[in-house]
């Protein structure tokens, strides 16, 4: 097995690929932010379909996380990366070369099925490569920086591709950026064993995936129809419908999507809803300072894309000081510090005036912020597979990026309910336009700040640590199975 030799002499290469597809999938999340006007006039999006090129992608990929996690772990992390890879590449041309709404959004709805691939099992496979220690938090803080750099650099080139060539070509990079990735994985990437030898649980699948996706439907339908439509109303409902469906599914299956194991183990509980609750802020900050520097501060494209690096390089830097911090402060002390840091770097950036600039209101808080949002994200990412047992790494890394994903869905459709309706308050009170967007995105900023606090207090949650689960509970006998 040439790749294992590989690996095992340089796992430092094997990371760099595996972060780069972290990269790749954090970075097709934001990239189209600033380019949604030119997308909108190329391809002639409505009002209400130029929403579904941001939530097409995020919906698949995040109603398809838990899938991706568990395929990952039956069929080999490895095969399913590399397969997710290629889907994501492929998705991206067609996204780049569409030249219809319909063609667009299906694209990019692909394109998150691929993504949905990708996060678990290159975060499984990154767990297998660093046994529990320093090398996996150095590792951990590797994978941090990216996936908070891929957020923040997607607007920068964004913003530099729109203004340069014109918005096709942000698919077209992400598509050679996903085929430099998946050849680099190859190469470096090891062929690891199927050690989960049970059955998909494809009626548990199934039900989970249409929750989520009605669950996210009705949030992102909810941001321009308001919480009281009679159709968000029902995908409300029918969302609570197909988890009890789960919940009885899951009873009876013998090898369960989500075992209860998987529960009883570290602090996998804890972890995620604390993610959760970091995930609801942190999608949210990626789309609303952006708009401020734009609407309200008139920044350019590029300018508001340049205008990120100062919040990229704090999320670096971060996580590159995560793993040091937790080994000083303990990995509860570190956790509520960092949502604290990020709690009070959003109340700053809640005094932005619709007068004011980037270097008054931004640039500090941005670090501030970069900063907590890093540290905290490296540690409940380790946290949320602590003690979990190599058997379900694929399954413990999709949940994890589920609860992230799903809490930014939330996050982003109550806070942007909130903006508006401040918005329009203080439109009707007859205040001037940009004094009352910028009212809106204070209270946005606001309430992040409260959700952040809320968190912290619910960290010490993490000192209380369950016995880890040894292989083969549950009545599983995980065994080496072909390589992959």
């Amino acid at each position: 097995m040439k790749s294992d030799v590989i690996s095992r002499r340089r796992p430092g290469a094997a990371l760099a690929a595996l972060a780069g597809a972290q990269f790749t999938v954090m970075l097709a999340t934001s990239i189209v932010n600033v380019a949604l006007p030119g997308i909108r006039a190329g391809v002639g999006l409505s009002d209400s379909g130029t929403p579904w090129v941001v939530n097409a992608y995020g919906l698949a990929f995040g109603a398809l996380l838990l899938a991706g996690g568990r395929a990952a772990d039956l069929l080999g992390r490895r095969r399913v990366l590399l397969t997710g890879l290629a889907v994501f590449a492929l998705s991206s041309v067609a996204a780049g070369l569409a030249g219809s709404p319909a063609v667009l959004i299906a694209a990019r709805a692909v394109q998150g099925m691929g993504a949905a691939a990708v996060a678990p099992a290159s975060l499984a496979l990154v767990m297998g490569l660093f046994p529990p220690g320093p090398g996996r938090g150095r590792a951990l803080g590797v994978w941090g920086a990216v996936s908070g750099a891929g957020g923040a650099a997607g607007v920068l080139l964004g913003g530099v591709l729109t203004q340069a060539w014109g918005w096709p070509w942000i698919f077209h990079a992400v598509a050679v950026g996903a085929l430099a990735v998946l050849a680099a994985a190859a190469a470096s990437v090891p062929r690891t064993p199927v050690t989960e030898t049970g059955r998909f649980d494809l009626p548990g699948t199934v039900t989970v995936t249409l929750a989520l996706t009605t669950l996210v439907w009705g949030l992102t339908s909810a941001r321009g129809s308001g919480w009281t439509d009679p159709t968000v109303l029902g995908a409300f409902g029918l969302t609570a419908l197909l988890l009890a469906v789960f919940v009885l599914v899951e009873r009876r299956h013998p090898d369960p999507l989500l075992p209860p194991r998987l529960f009883r183990t570290g602090r996998v509980a804890a972890g995620n809803v604390l993610m959760a609750l970091l995930g609801s802020v942190w999608i949210a900050l990626f789309f609303f300072l952006p708009l401020h520097q734009q609407q309200v501060l008139g920044l350019s494209p590029l300018v508001t894309g340049v205008g990120q690096l100062p919040l990229a390089f704090a999320i670096m830097l971060g996580s590159a000081l995560a793993p040091r911090i937790s080994r000083r402060a303990g990995p509860t002390a570190t956790v509520t510090g960092a949502l604290l840091a990020e709690a009070a770097g959003l109340l700053w950036l809640a005094r932005i005036g619709a007068h004011g600039g980037y270097l008054t209101d931004v640039l500090g808080p941005s670090i501030l912020i970069g900063l907590g949002l890093s540290v905290a994200f490296v540690q409940l990412t380790a946290l949320s597979v602590e003690g979990v047992p190599q058997q379900d790494a694929g399954l413990a890394g999709g949940l994890v990026n589920t609860t992230r994903q799903v809490g930014g869905a939330v996050g982003l459709a109550v806070l942007a309910t909130l903006a508006g309706a401040t918005t329009g308050r203080a439109e009707a009170a007859h205040q001037p336009y940009l004094e009352a967007l910028t009212a809106g995105y204070r209270t946005a900023f606001a309430v992040s700040a409260a959700v952040l606090a809320a968190a912290a207090a619910l960290a010490p949650l993490l000192a209380r640590r369950g016995p880890a689960a040894p292989l083969g509970e549950a009545g599983t006998r995980p065994t080496p199975a072909a390589h992959n």
